[in-house]
């Protein structure tokens, strides 16, 4: 069996690595990003990969870069066959992509050359796209710009939700990485270039994208909903606080005024875009927990 450097952090790319664990490969270091405080108390936290790896008994390393000689020399003493890639979050230099003997192989949560970048998954339901997919990829000094290896397409859900979509092709990913990995120590799989031409880039999210346009129509905010689920949540305003929605409806209802908010209809919680009004199915007002629109109406007024 092969050996292999993994790389990863979040929770994408942790079935890559129990998948390469349940096969036998030879995992020989996992290089994830180092600890960071999460939460208001700021507690110091392992990466989910960090998680895996030590329940797996992996030895791990967590470099503040990959730039030194140190981390150089930390990976060239692996001498391995691949250098896998998942969702790791940091360029690595051209000489640490030449240390594998076969390849450095990345796996990326879109079908390239569409969506390259951080947040392929996010971007894919923020767009409305049908489809979605996984991609296996040689590394290059660009970003996502590898040659082809493996592609694996699924179709979107029409209400899927981005941490939804994220959990499936994940679970796909183990499967298609250690096809790729085979067939490549076979000699059976012949790389293809990308085509620049029909390229696309998924930027990282940020909070200030959750905010829900009042110009948007229904389309629109219903896919932003979903996409910012789980993070970071889509908001409108409620009486000069925020206001989040987690998940919604469509609707055949129209607004016949044009004016965008909240909207109470025969007991249920609606979002008025400026042609239909959603239906919101779950919602969280600032200070209070989460909850169904049915249960807010009951604690609060809201104009019809």
């Amino acid at each position: 069996m092969y050996s292999v450097i993994y790389m990863g952090t979040p929770d994408f790319a942790v079935p890559c690595l129990r998948g390469l664990a349940d096969a036998g490969a030879g995992i020989r270091l996992v290089v994830t990003q180092p600890d960071k405080p999460v939460g208001r108390k700021q507690i110091l936290t392992p990466s989910a990969v960090k998680a895996a790896a030590t329940e797996l008994g992996l030895e791990i390393y967590q470099p503040n870069t990959l730039k030194s000689d140190e981390a150089y020399e930390r990976l060239r003493a692996c001498d391995a066959d691949f250098i896998v890639v998942a969702a790791y979050g940091k360029i690595l230099p051209p000489r640490v992509l030449a240390l594998p003997r076969i390849a450095p192989v990345n796996v990326h949560g879109s079908l390239l050359p569409h969506l390259r970048g951080a947040a392929p998954i996010q971007r894919a339901v923020i767009n409305g796209d049908k489809t979605s997919g996984i991609t296996t990829m040689l590394m290059g000094e660009g970003l996502d710009t590898g040659d082809i290896l493996l592609q694996q397409e699924t179709p979107v859900g029409e209400s899927e939700t981005a941490g939804e979509l994220f959990d499936r092709l994940a679970a796909m990913s183990p499967a298609l990485l250690l096809k790729t990995l085979d067939g490549l120590v076979a000699g059976e799989i012949k790389p293809v270039p990308q085509d620049d031409s029909a390229a696309d880039y998924a930027a990282m999210l940020s909070k200030e994208e959750a905010v829900i346009s009042a110009d948007a129509d229904s389309e629109t905010v219903f896919n932003q909903i979903r996409g910012m689920n789980p993070w970071p949540i889509a908001y409108t305003e409620f009486e000069g606080k925020k206001f989040k929605i987690y998940s919604c409806e469509k609707t055949q209802m129209e607004n016949p005024d044009g004016r965008t908010g909240l909207r109470a209809v025969g007991g249920k919680l609606y979002y008025a875009c400026r042609d239909r009004l959603l239906l919101l199915t779950k919602i969280q007002a600032e200070g209070g927990k989460p909850m169904s629109g049915d249960a807010f109406l009951r604690g609060h007024a809201v104009s019809p």
